[in-house]
């Protein structure tokens, strides 16, 4: 991920919400709110490696923990890229 994204976002929507821990799988912005977009497959490369699981633990606590996660207007965008 590159910061400049983040810093982009920030500077467009001081209130944009961004998951903890997980910069590397920002991979761009939502123009039409001005929110964070996330890949799902990073995120959970990033769940494997900071917590040391495997993949189907990573992907069940991203799937109860995240993708469920509604947080308002400003709700991260989470998409599959297919890069598994």
């Amino acid at each position: 991920m590159d910061d400049t994204i983040i810093d982009r976002l920030i500077e467009i929507n001081p209130e944009a919400m961004l998951i903890d821990d997980m910069d590397k799988a920002v991979i761009g912005i939502d123009e039409k709110k001005a929110r964070a977009v996330y890949s799902v497959e990073l995120i959970i490369d990033e769940l494997m490696l900071i917590n040391e699981w495997d993949e189907l633990t990573a992907r069940e606590w991203y799937e109860f923990n995240i993708s469920t996660a509604y947080v308002g207007e400003y709700t991260p965008l989470l998409v599959y890229t297919g890069n598994t």
